[in-house]
């Protein structure tokens, strides 16, 4: 199979009457590494990873034609523990990877999964740039209102007052807000789920990647570790879906007014979904870069120059 034309090479040469043998259907075991993830007991991250695998055999996503961008973080090991591709950058820059391996290549499924703090704190102006170009790319946020690999500083998310380890007295800050964020910023597929909600959040994450255009899902997760407020008992008593209410995605009003829900009940589910053109639309491309002829191009000359 060739990398990115997500389609199996059949022999044409078949017994007369007979059809092709069907390509394999696949299935977890397809998508399952030798690693194994070391992050804590009850972590969300467990159930996302279980989620994004779970929808990629929903979505029938050819490994070889999907990839998985990741940046710094405790779930940014994601992408070691799904047979596709995967690229571990920096921290806070994973869009930014996603934009350009979309751009080489549009017919890519690309899908970003990193924290709250790689997204919405050093990477937040990457995610806002993309969203507003609508790029027809997938980003799932594992939000645990805190940063867990170093430590349990407070992160953009956490609520005000939660005492971390560095900050003792309690954050001053106001939480940054991502529904209203993505809504505001352009973003064409709006949702938030839960890991502990493994089939709901499976199914936000297969209705993102069918989108075209830029989908952004924030998943609310448990820290175990270093966040004691938002815990699952806390989740379990706030969160109510919002197909339960009767919410119109397709409403802007109404979903402007749901992603400012805090308090008692917090919505999860799809918050709003609309259609425009994507950035790759206005772009031409003939065929994916890693397609075109490269035997007419000469270097030569660069080469004695700079080298």
């Amino acid at each position: 199979m060739q990398p990115g034309d997500g389609k199996e090479n059949m022999s044409t040469e078949t017994v007369s009457g007979a059809l092709p043998a069907p390509a394999k259907k696949l299935g977890l075991a397809d998508l399952t590494t030798k690693e194994l993830p070391t992050w804590c007991l009850a972590c969300g991250d467990f159930n996302i990873l279980y989620g994004i695998k779970q929808a990629m055999v929903d979505l029938q996503l050819s490994p070889e034609n999907t990839l998985i961008v990741s940046g710094i973080g405790c779930g940014s090991k994601t992408p070691h523990f799904i047979r596709a591709y995967g690229f571990e950058g920096l921290h806070g820059r994973p869009v930014p990877v996603a934009t350009g391996a979309k751009l080489a290549n549009k017919d890519l499924t690309v899908i970003v999964v990193a924290g709250d703090g790689d997204t919405y704190g050093i990477g937040a102006n990457h995610l806002l740039q993309a969203m507003r170009r609508n790029l027809d790319i997938t980003v799932i946020v594992q939000n645990n209102e805190v940063y867990g690999l170093t430590k349990g500083q407070y992160s953009p998310t956490s609520t005000k007052g939660f005492k971390s380890s560095s900050t003792p007295a309690g954050s001053v800050e106001e939480p940054l807000n991502p529904m209203l964020l993505g809504i505001s910023a352009g973003a064409t597929y709006v949702a938030r789920g839960y890991s502990y909600e493994v089939m709901h959040l499976k199914k936000l994450i297969v209705e993102g990647v069918r989108h075209k255009g830029f989908s952004l899902i924030d998943c609310f997760q448990p820290c175990s570790t270093y966040n004691k407020i938002n815990t699952i008992d806390w989740y379990k008593q706030h969160l109510y879906k919002l197909e339960d209410a009767g919410h119109n995605p397709g409403n802007v009003g109404q979903a402007l007014a749901k992603a400012m829900e805090w308090g008692e009940k917090i919505p999860i589910g799809l918050f709003f979904r609309y259609l425009r053109p994507t950035y790759e639309d206005s772009i031409e491309q003939k065929m994916p870069l890693w397609q075109q002829p490269i035997d007419n191009v000469d270097i030569s000359a660069m080469l004695a120059k700079f080298g």
